[in-house]
């Protein structure tokens, strides 16, 4: 298989997988609703964010246009490097790295730039596709859909410790999704395997 089609056949996966689970999600739940899968440290839990990965956000609609706006610059940039490794024959870890994080950002643009426009508001409710009474918001104003769980640890921060003694914690504690998954995946195999990212010159002997 080419790079290329390794590439492509990456990216589709990825997207359908993650744009799957999603509209099963807003379409089976309500917001807030939740169901173990593992006893209690793998638990599907419907939250949406307005913002990055893992839950974190921006506020205001002005911030939401913004990093609506730099997720699509940012997947333009990722995807002009990708198709330069590609003809470059670049390495195998490069190519399917920044084909998971190019994935990784397409899907979670998907959810914020049409998802209000597809759905009606999860609050109290199920979410219809296409309802008639239009979606809950307009073009680059959706909201991104989580759903995966971990709370692995929990317990409280020890009096000993110099900072929120006795507070409670929970790890892993964002509710992410396939996406999030995705680009962190890809990520992480380009620090742990960055001396295979790019091709070693070959030494011509003298």
């Amino acid at each position: 298989m080419t790079q290329l089609k390794k590439s492509i056949l990456i990216i589709f996966l990825v997207i359908l997988l993650d744009q799957i689970i999603k509209i099963w999600i807003k379409t089976h739940m309500y917001l807030g609703q939740e169901f173990n899968i593992f006893g209690n440290w793998f638990i599907i839990h419907f939250t949406e964010n307005n913002g990055m990965a893992f839950g974190m956000e921006m506020s205001g609609d002005f911030g939401k246009i913004c990093l609506s706006l730099f997720r699509i610059i940012a997947v333009i940039g990722i995807g002009w490097y990708l198709y330069k490794i590609i003809k470059s024959n670049g390495t195998n870890t490069a190519v399917i790295s920044l084909s998971l994080i190019f994935a990784g950002a397409v899907g979670n643009i998907i959810d914020s730039a049409f998802y209000g426009i597809f759905f009606n508001d999860s609050s109290f409710q199920v979410a219809s596709f296409f309802p008639k009474e239009g979606g809950y918001s307009s073009f680059l104003h959706g909201k991104v859909v989580d759903m995966l769980y971990f709370p692995i640890i929990q317990g409280y921060i020890p009096e000993w410790f110099p900072f929120w003694k006795n507070e409670s914690f929970v790890f892993f504690r964002p509710v992410f999704n396939i996406a999030d998954s995705s680009i962190t995946t890809g990520v992480l195999s380009i620090i742990v395997f960055q001396k295979y990212f790019y091709k070693k010159p070959i030494q011509q002997n003298n």
